[in-house]
């Protein structure tokens, strides 16, 4: 019989409730933009990308870009996501509009995404250096 497997990690934890909505900011602490939703590899069961609001004031104008979820350290006690980039990367990242999502099943999409914000695509990461999101 088949030992039971050892959780790896404590940050199990619903999206919906500790993710989605979560305010991003700097190393600095200052406030970059939410985090609006996430999109997965069901295939691969990992999660691909955080998707990030930004800019326009009062979420008028925002425009949304995919990032990939390595990027991100998450404090989940404050509900907060640190994202290490620059605001001037973030600017000219390619992004797209609330009611103009990207097929991002498009693996040339990834690949702009993924070297725009220089990070290996995952499922070429054949060194495993995937890490955990923790603070």
């Amino acid at each position: 019989m088949a030992e039971p497997r050892m959780a790896r990690s404590t940050d199990v934890i619903p999206a919906n409730k500790y993710i989605i909505g979560s305010t991003v900011v700097n190393q600095q602490d200052e406030g970059i933009g939410t985090i609006e939703d996430i999109v997965i590899d069901a295939s691969a069961g990992r999660i691909v990308y955080a998707v990030l609001s930004f800019g326009g004031f009062l979420g008028v104008g925002n425009k949304y870009f995919a990032i990939p979820w390595d990027a991100f350290r998450f404090n989940f006690a404050d509900k907060k996501a640190v994202l290490n980039v620059d605001k001037k990367l973030l600017k000219n990242a390619p992004g797209f509009d609330k009611d103009n999502w990207p097929n991002f099943a498009d693996t040339a999409l990834a690949s702009t995404i993924y070297e725009h914000y220089g990070y290996t695509l995952y499922w070429e990461d054949t060194a495993g250096t995937a890490r955990t999101n923790r603070l």
